[in-house]
């Protein structure tokens, strides 16, 4: 058995929050467009690791809770529909460009932890959201995901 990954994901809050995804138990992280980030879901992710839920543009930003990879990486559809905001018009079934993961919900934190308290964190000083904070999928170590937890309030 692989061993257990952790990994932070970006979502606008308006866009789909935590509480959406609490409602809907589980949705195709659809959209992604950066290379690097792609490779994450395409190449890395696996069923049953673990994700921190970031609001990104939100007042403030920060980690909300904690969702599950809930599927083998396959094609993202909207790269192939002419009507969608993300369809790529070099990508073809057979040569597919973008690639995603369903995610699940696990739990919303009972409170957010501010990316300012993360970057002011002497432990988490070399996490890739404070290093390279645009990218929207991207892996974090245990240690790190235990202290943003912890940060948030959260058990075990």
């Amino acid at each position: 058995m692989a061993a257990q990954k952790y990994w932070l994901m970006k979502s606008e809050e308006d866009e789909y929050s935590i509480r959406d995804l609490r409602r809907d138990g589980k949705t195709r992280w659809v959209g992604v467009r950066n290379y690097e980030a792609r490779n994450h879901m395409r190449d890395d992710m696996s069923p049953g690791d673990l994700i921190l839920y970031y609001h990104s543009n939100a007042r403030p930003s920060g980690v909300v809770g904690v969702a599950r990879v809930a599927s083998e990486p396959y094609p993202d559809p909207t790269q192939f529909d002419p009507e969608s905001r993300y369809h790529d018009e070099k990508a073809t079934r057979e040569e597919p460009r973008w690639f995603l993961v369903d995610v699940e919900f696990v739990e919303e934190f009972p409170r957010l932890v501010p990316l300012k308290e993360i970057k002011e964190h002497p432990a988490l000083e070399k996490m890739v959201l404070v290093r390279r904070m645009r990218l929207s999928v991207q892996p974090v170590r245990e240690d790190e995901y235990r202290i943003v937890r912890e940060l948030a309030g959260a058990d075990g």
